[in-house]
């Protein structure tokens, strides 16, 4: 008996008929052979942890740039704290949670250092622009190990349209795209109150009404009314009151928290940082690692930078800076 097949039988007879079929999957970049025990979507989400894109993730910021405490979150924490968020809701309606899995665990890997900040930086640099869930879907199609990890159409999807003004094609990809929002919003309150830049008697009072006044009670409100909204039904929803109540804690999250506080002080640095590294790199190409030199011919000049810059992590790109541009102390042999 091939395991992968009577995990895939499981599949059709248990879940959801909403939910995305591993056998049935629209396939690969490239075509390859089945594993004999996972499932197509079980090798995605393997691949996405053993890749260096995913390690790389705990050095890059997600709202405070360099935090000093050890409690503060990473790229790598909010990532896990999605697809934990993400797979609990789809277990629950019966959805395919090795897909949605996958999805989560991949959806930032694309992100650049020093968080938004540096999306934002190298955005306002390339003609074509960026975003980071572009770069995402970049990473396992064409830069991860070289060739790229060759996931399945459903996890592409996913990772490609996770973003607010994305729609995943699957109800798994609505999912993580929704969890992901529950994630940042909950952990960022956390975090910014931990530091300081908010109290909880700042939180608007009818969202906490709502959605409850810890960061548990609120998790738990919108992942249990989710799963109520969206019971046997084929897209993933939540219901007007705590959809309202929770874009309305966004939206005070990117006034109070996200744009002009002093969690965010350090951002113009980060941004110059980014502009600085780019230019050099543009001008000075065989300074780069040469598989990013190799992408110049078919990728072009600012496409090869870009792809650089963005896979580094915080401390990596403040550690180039600083032999790029910062002079080096003089020893003398007697010191």
């Amino acid at each position: 008996m091939i395991l992968r097949e009577e995990l895939e039988r499981r599949e059709e007879n248990l879940l959801s008929p909403y939910a995305a079929k591993s056998a049935r999957s629209k396939g690969r970049l490239k075509p390859e052979e089945e594993c004999a025990m996972r499932t197509a979507f079980q090798r995605d989400r393997d691949r996405i942890i053993h890749s260096k894109s995913f390690r790389r993730l705990k050095h890059k910021t997600q709202v405070f740039i360099s935090p000093e405490g050890d409690h503060f979150r990473t790229r790598l924490t909010h990532t896990l704290e999605v697809s934990q968020i993400a797979r609990t809701i789809a277990r629950s309606l019966g959805l395919n949670e090795d897909l949605t899995e996958a999805i989560a665990l991949g959806h930032d890997l694309g992100h650049t250092p020093f968080g938004h900040a540096g999306e934002d930086a190298l955005d306002k640099t390339l003609k074509e622009g960026f975003s980071h869930a572009r770069q995402s879907l970049r990473v396992v199609d064409t830069l991860e190990q070289g060739a790229g990890l060759n996931l399945t159409w459903e996890v592409r999807d996913g990772i490609a349209n996770h973003s607010s003004s994305g729609k995943p094609a699957t109800l798994e990809g609505q999912i993580v795209r929704w969890a992901d929002r529950f994630a940042y919003i909950n952990h960022d309150i956390d975090d910014a109150i931990r530091g300081g830049i908010i109290s909880q008697s700042d939180l608007p009072a009818d969202c906490i009404h709502v959605l409850g006044g810890n960061h548990r009670s609120r998790i738990n409100r919108m992942v249990m009314d989710m799963v109520q909204a969206s019971w046997n039904q084929p897209e993933i929803r939540l219901s007007p009151e705590v959809e309202e109540a929770t874009l309305k804690l966004r939206r005070f999250m990117f006034n109070e928290v996200y744009i002009g506080s002093r969690a965010k002080a350090e951002e113009s640095k980060a941004k110059e940082l980014i502009f600085s590294l780019f230019r050099y790199f543009k001008y000075n190409p065989r300074a780069m690692p040469q598989e990013y030199q190799d992408m110049i011919e078919t990728q072009g000049m600012e496409r090869a930078v870009a792809d650089y810059i963005s896979g580094m992590t915080d401390r990596f790109a403040v550690k180039v800076y600083e032999r790029l541009f910062l002079p080096s102390p003089w020893l003398s042999r007697w010191d």
